[in-house]
């Protein structure tokens, strides 16, 4: 509702509390809604989360690949629907469906989780691992869909580090490569892939 002048004034007077402080009124973001609220429909994020401090703890093919069997993994255990992803050497960029049971903030506290209990324990890394929190984008309709995944197979060649999304080991787009070529399939990219090229 749209509110001005003498409405306005109004409006602002019964947002006052009892000391004649203005209480602000917020708005309650789906993000921070329920868990019921949130997983009643199932939506796709496209998901982003940083090395602590921006330290390049992915570029290393052992990280890396641990990365990728972490999502595997959850992916095995049906956490949730990976449609697309990249492992760049200071972030994670991830096309995600949760699944009726779990928020994006639970899918995410799972992945960045695992990640880090694997690597230290397995690999012996002592320091932090992940910047707190992550950042999260809603996903609405085929061509948002596609325009993210787009982003995410081009994330690789922005920041120099291949001249083609297929040539860099650590994405979506390599691993559909290699399992085409070893399976002599093709598979297709579209907003229902789900799970094809991560299955172990």
């Amino acid at each position: 509702m749209l509110v001005a002048g003498y409405e306005f004034t109004r409006a602002a007077e019964s947002l006052l509390n009892k000391d004649g402080a203005l209480a602000l009124a917020m708005t309650k973001s789906a993000r921070n809604g329920t868990p019921e609220e949130i997983a009643r429909v199932k939506r796709t994020f496209f998901a982003t989360t940083r090395t602590y401090l921006g330290r390049r703890l992915l570029q290393s093919d052992r990280n890396a690949n641990l990365m990728i069997e972490v999502l595997r993994t959850c992916v095995a255990q049906h956490e949730f629907h990976l449609h697309d992803f990249v492992v760049m050497p200071d972030h994670v960029h991830l096309l995600v469906t949760p699944d009726g049971r779990m928020t994006i903030e639970k899918a995410m506290q799972l992945i960045k989780g695992r990640f880090s209990y694997r690597l230290k324990r397995e690999l012996g890394y002592l320091g932090e691992v992940w910047q707190r929190g992550f950042s999260e984008v809603s996903v609405c309709g085929e061509q948002s869909f596609r325009a993210h995944r787009e982003y995410i197979a081009q994330d690789p060649v922005r920041a120099g580090l291949m001249k083609s999304s297929e040539e860099y080991p650590y994405c979506f787009a390599s691993l559909s490569k290699k399992r085409q070529a070893k399976d002599g399939v093709l598979v297709q990219k579209s907003c229902d892939c789900g799970t094809s090229n991560l299955e172990p």
